[in-house]
C-alpha cells in the first residue's frame, strides 16, 4: 500500500503530518438532520474542526478551526442530490481561491464514488483524487489518482479499538485514519461533502416515510 513520501498538500502544508497516520473523530451533532453540522476531534477530545451551514440558493458549508478562523469554505454548484461541489479557500467563493472540484455519483445502492480535480486540471479527464464506498456503513477510502495505483491516503472506520472512549463512539460518530504526509485539512472537507449527501438522503427517506404513513392512515 503505497503512501505519500512527500507532504501532500491542498489546504496547507500544515495540515500534512509525516511522523505518523493522524486519526481523527468525525462527531455527528445531534442537530445534523436539519442543520448538517459536524465537529471533528483528535482521539484525545480536542476539536481540530467545525463544520459552520449557511443556507442560501448555493448552500455554503465553511470549515473552521478551534479559534473560529474558515480554513476552506465547500459549495455545491449543481443544486442536484450527487452533484458537483467546489472548495475555496478560507471563506471565499472566488474563482482564483477555488482549491478543487469534487463530483459525487452513486454507482450501487448506498454506494458513493467521487472524482476529485485540483485546479490545475483543467481538462478533468483523470482525477488528483479518487474515493469510493459507503458512507452508512461507515466505510470509505481515499485513493491518490483514480484508485487504480491502490495508494490510499485516507479510510474510514466505525472504530479503532479499545483505546477509544466510548463516548467518542456514538452510533453517530466514526473515526477517519490520514496516512503520513496527507493533508488531513483536505481530507475533512471530503468527509463534510459526503455527510451532506448522506444527510440529505436521510431527510428525503425520512420524508418519504412520513408520507406513507399519512396515505395509509388516510386510507384506513
Amino acid at each position: 500500500m503505497a503512501q505519500p513520501s512527500t507532504p501532500l498538500a491542498v489546504v496547507g502544508s500544515k495540515y500534512c503530518i509525516s511522523e505518523f497516520p493522524v486519526d481523527l473523530v468525525i462527531v455527528r451533532k445531534a442537530e445534523a438532520l436539519t442543520a448538517g453540522n459536524l465537529i471533528v476531534t483528535d482521539i484525545l477530545e480536542n476539536v481540530m474542526f467545525k463544520l459552520e451551514v449557511q443556507w442560501s440558493l448555493h448552500d455554503r458549508r465553511i470549515l473552521l478551526d478551534p479559534a473560529g478562523n474558515p480554513v476552506v469554505t465547500l459549495r455545491q454548484k449543481i443544486r442536484t442530490l450527487h452533484g458537483r461541489w467546489q472548495v475555496f479557500r478560507g471563506d471565499s467563493h472566488d474563482e482564483k481561491d477555488l482549491l478543487f472540484t469534487a463530483k459525487t455519483s452513486s454507482w450501487a445502492q448506498f454506494k458513493t464514488k467521487m472524482a476529485v480535480f485540483l485546479t490545475n486540471n483543467m481538462k478533468q479527464e483523470v482525477p488528483d483524487f479518487s474515493l469510493e464506498g459507503s458512507y452508512s456503513e461507515r466505510s470509505y477510502i481515499v485513493y491518490s489518482g483514480d484508485g487504480q495505483s491502490k495508494s490510499i491516503l485516507a479510510q474510514m472506520h466505525k472504530n479503532i479499538g479499545s483505546t477509544m472512549k466510548s463516548i467518542l463512539l456514538g452510533k453517530d460518530n466514526f473515526i477517519v485514519t490520514v496516512y503520513p504526509n496527507v493533508d488531513y485539512a483536505f481530507i475533512v472537507a471530503l468527509i463534510a461533502i459526503l455527510d451532506n449527501i448522506n444527510t440529505t438522503d436521510e431527510i428525503m427517506h425520512a420524508s418519504t416515510a412520513t408520507a406513507a404513513t399519512s396515505s395509509l392512515l388516510l386510507l384506513s
